[in-house]
């Protein structure tokens, strides 16, 4: 452990690893910056604080999946290494001394760079390597990062191991130990400034994480740590940052701003509760949002009891851009008070890598290439997404015939094993491919791009009925004999894609000339009209099964059996079996797409 990192952390027999003290120490002083003279001759002070989130593991502008140089049609560009570019321009713009650099969560998670060091180099093991997202960012010089929901993805070994690798606190205010309620993480950062000619300016960051972790990784977590909402623990800690001497008070929150949920009832809590903040909580100045990967320049959040603007900012995810909050600080009254917040964003793809930072992770990045471009098996055909949220595809159908499998060995000899089994799987991309010929571990892993894990769930018929009622309300209602464009008919109300469901082994059709909750049409299974009363076995990922998504039944079902492998590793484990992907071995047209009777497609 580095020496910068004692300071914030104890020890824990609950959670094994750091907790935070109630007074997370502050960081030292930066050195000293120049207070200026404004209107009235008062003493003003100048602070940028720079701010990233949901960088999910990218530290290059390489795409693992398609073993190129990252390029979509905006134009974008990815990573540490061009974010590293662009703080080295503010801090030379604005000096060093009058900056800091903060991050809003979902750090070791969402690449094959991060998969790699979580499970099969892992940062964990005795002797193992120093995580490459721990050593960019300490290069770079992040002063805090608030803890994300992925950041649970791999277990609390994994998320406590790289926390002793960071040169930073991981924030996480409303993470809490489930038994004593205390902070298991430090709940904030402050940092002080040294201004000439005028009394230091404090600035202090209060880290806030999503209450969804309690959900989407409940295995980990659960009976270990607790996750209260956002503005009910943002009201408990910002007038305690006020009352320790910030100046400044700056929310570092994994969390949107929509006010919405994904999760249904199932947790007390907003997911996306940034805004709730900013409108609820008196004190805060700005907040740097995170979760939604949404671009948000700056927002305008009016405080409701005192009147104040508070600016949110949310920079688009995987390092594509950083979010500058420019505070003007006037001394007045004894003290330094907030007179304006602006937020703008600096887009990577103005700037090249910073060769300090490829240089310090090439080695990682030529391992992880070599990793994910090893042959597996080959294919008969193309496969490919670009179709699938409207055709049943055969690459999603090999997902859930793997899913099945697994299933069913693992329930052999079980009370269970004469159940039928059925599976859930999503269009998570729309541009994957698997391509006719050799089959790499890349092809598999852009197939299934989260590290989701299988549960196997007891459900009837009347709720696989209503799982796939819920489903559909994924389609844009369309009339019959209405023209049918396909990139407006799907993600009605705002869904996703990886809340649309499949369910192999069932055959349907979807009735999209329907309102939502009466389109799905000839239910059957084995040849029959499913029996609502008859018992089958859902294999399903962990996200699904714990809630994710809010689809009926399946978080309050029986489960029957888990487990910690990756999906995606079960893929590659089936194909390389086989030796040959051949749709006649998993494919199926199970459900279409229809209004009124007649096929759209």
């Amino acid at each position: 452990m580095s020496l910068n990192r004692r300071k914030f952390l104890s020890r824990s027999a609950v959670t094994g690893a750091g907790v935070a003290l109630a007074g997370a120490a502050a960081a030292p002083a930066a050195e000293a910056a120049s207070a200026h003279r404004g209107r009235g001759g008062r003493k003003r002070y100048a602070l940028t604080v720079l701010g990233t989130t949901d960088l999910h593991g990218h530290v290059f502008n390489w795409d693992y999946f398609k073993d190129a140089e990252y390029a979509d049609t905006a134009g974008n560009a990815q990573g540490l290494a061009r974010v590293s570019t662009l703080v080295d321009q503010v801090r030379a713009e604005k000096g060093r001394s009058n900056t800091m650099l903060i991050d809003a969560g979902d750090t070791i998670q969402g690449t094959p760079l991060t998969y790699y060091y979580a499970k099969v180099d892992p940062i964990t093991a005795e002797g193992g390597p120093v995580h490459p997202m721990a050593q960019a960012m300490n290069a770079i010089g992040y002063d805090a990062v608030a803890l994300g929901n992925h950041e649970f993805n791999y277990g609390i070994e994994t998320l406590r191991r790289f926390e002793e690798q960071c040169d930073f606190p991981l924030l996480g205010a409303n993470a809490v130990d489930a038994k004593t309620l205390r902070p298991a993480f430090p709940p904030y950062f402050m940092k002080t400034f040294r201004v000439k000619g005028a009394p230091p300016v404090k600035v202090a960051v209060l880290g806030l994480t999503n209450p969804g972790i309690a959900i989407w990784d409940k295995a980990y977590v659960q009976g270990k740590l607790a996750f209260p909402g956002l503005e009910e623990q943002a009201a408990k800690w910002v007038p305690k940052l006020r009352s320790m001497g910030a100046d400044v008070v700056v929310v570092s929150a994994h969390s949107g701003s929509s006010g919405t949920s994904s999760y249904g009832d199932q947790v007390p809590y907003v997911e996306n509760a940034a805004a709730n903040v900013a409108r609820l909580v008196p004190g805060v100045d700005a907040i740097l949002v995170g979760h939604a990967h949404t671009e948000i320049a700056e927002l305008k959040v009016v405080n409701e009891e005192t009147g104040r603007t508070v600016v949110l900012s949310e920079p688009l995810c995987y390092a594509e851009r950083l979010t500058l909050f420019d505070f003007e600080l006037v001394f007045e009254r004894g003290r330094w008070q907030v007179e304006s917040v602006r937020a703008s964003l600096r887009n990577s793809n103005t700037v090249a890598d910073d060769p300090r930072i490829t240089e310090l992770l090439a080695d990682e990045h030529a391992v992880v290439v070599s990793y994910v471009n090893q042959v597996v098996g080959t294919a008969t055909e193309t496969l490919t997404t670009v179709e699938a949220r409207y055709k049943d595809a055969p690459i999603i159908d090999l997902i859930t015939k793997v899913q099945e499998d697994v299933v069913r060995e693992a329930l052999a000899g079980t009370e269970f094993a004469s159940l039928p089994v059925v599976a859930q799987a999503s269009p998570f991309s729309r541009t994957s491919e698997i391509p006719a010929g050799d089959v790499t571990i890349r092809d598999l892993s852009s197939l299934y791009v989260y590290d989701n894990t299988l549960v196997a769930k007891l459900m009837t018929g009347a709720q696989l009925r209503a799982y796939l009622e819920f489903s559909a309300e994924y389609y844009v209602r369309t009339a019959a004999g209405a023209p049918v464009d396909v990139e407006k008919l799907t993600n009605a109300n705002g869904r996703p894609d990886y809340n649309y469901d499949y369910v192999s082994g069932l055959s349907y059709e979807i009735d999209i000339a329907q309102a939502a909750g009466s389109r799905i049409r000839n239910l059957s299974f084995g040849g029959a009209p499913l029996d609502d009363a008859g018992q089958f076995v859902l294999a399903v990922n962990n996200y699904r099964a714990n809630g994710g998504g809010a689809f009926p039944h399946v978080a309050s079902a029986r489960e029957l059996w888990s487990e910690s492998t990756e999906i995606r590793t079960r893929i590659a484990e089936w194909a390389t079996a086989r030796g040959v992907l051949d749709p006649a071995d998993f494919a199926s047209v199970g459900w279409s797409l229809t209004r009124e009777g007649v096929p759209v497609f």
